[in-house]
């Protein structure tokens, strides 16, 4: 679905859904509860990469950074499976034309699988801070300095899914930088914060007129780090493009004389026959050495 309109502002309509939340969060702790009596301890250390906001705070680009740096195996659910995306979905297609070994499916298995092989590189899991059937060595939560908590409440009132004073249980708070920071964002005390940077690179000229179209948790935030952009078509999160969307597209760019671009998350959910004639903007993440040598000590 796309991102709720009233998630990034604290409005009439959010303060109506606030006791809805309440429960909604409250059935979500019992279930996490019970599934916590099965846990299970792996044998090789698990770096857990989550977020507590409902997507599109940049995580899969940090959980990439850090696989690539330890050579380590990614687990991850999957999520929206489609035949473009081998059915492993498009987060888990990107990280594996990183040339990384992922592993999707249930977390738990995977991780038992992973445990029978003769290495001691730690596993990387993708999301899972709200799943308690595996304990995790290290627990990393990721904001985006633009969004903050969003409007503080949670879903579907807003974007959390856990109050917000859920991140001082983390190990760690890797913050991405943005040029227009949320006010009012106030990480807790006591817990180590790191900040990382992302860089939009497009495959086009600075002069080239583009047409931007993007399926992600925040659209605008793709669009915005574009240049010369005459069009933009937001969709929903993990969309899947249809023939009749794709021919609108074309056509909009013929018309405007201008070149289609989208985000690589998007590109693996685009029909095979279309790859060569759209092209997406690399999103690189570089994390502050001092978060490695954190990470480093932290394993030991």
């Amino acid at each position: 679905m796309k991102t709720p309109w009233w998630f990034l502002s604290k409005n009439p309509f959010a303060i109506l859904l606030v006791p809805i939340s309440w429960v909604y969060y409250l059935v979500g702790r019992m279930v996490f509860l019970v599934r916590s009596m099965w846990s299970i301890k792996s044998q090789r250390k698990i770096i857990c990469v989550g977020n507590i906001l409902a997507g599109g705070v940049g995580k899969t680009p940090v959980v990439r950074a850090i696989a690539n740096r330890y050579g380590a195996p990614v687990v991850m659910r999957g999520y929206k499976k489609s035949d473009q995306t081998g059915n492993v979905g498009d987060e888990a297609m990107m990280l594996a034309r990183s040339g990384l070994a992922v592993h999707v499916g249930s977390r738990k298995s995977n991780i038992l699988l992973l445990n029978k092989q003769d290495d001691n590189t730690p596993i990387v899991m993708d999301d899972g801070l709200q799943n308690p059937t595996i304990k995790k060595d290290v627990s990393i939560v990721v904001f985006d300095e633009g969004l903050g908590y969003g409007n503080g409440f949670m879903l579907p009132a807003g974007p959390l899914r856990v109050p917000k004073r859920m991140a001082k249980k983390a190990d760690a708070i890797i913050v991405i930088k943005s040029k227009k920071p949320k006010k009012k964002f106030k990480l807790p005390d006591g817990v180590p914060v790191f900040y990382a940077k992302n860089q939009t690179v497009s495959p086009y000229d600075e002069s080239e007129k583009l047409v931007a179209f993007a399926g992600i948790g925040y659209p605008k935030k793709f669009f915005g780090a574009l240049k010369n952009v005459v069009a933009r078509r937001a969709f929903a999160d993990h969309y899947q493009y249809t023939s009749e969307d794709l021919e609108k597209l074309f056509a909009l760019a013929v018309k405007k004389k201008a070149r289609l671009i989208t985000t690589e998350k998007d590109w693996v959910r685009l029909p095979v026959h279309v790859r060569d004639q759209i092209k997406y903007a690399r999103l690189d993440t570089v994390i502050d050495n001092a978060f490695y040598d954190w990470l480093k000590e932290k394993l030991k």
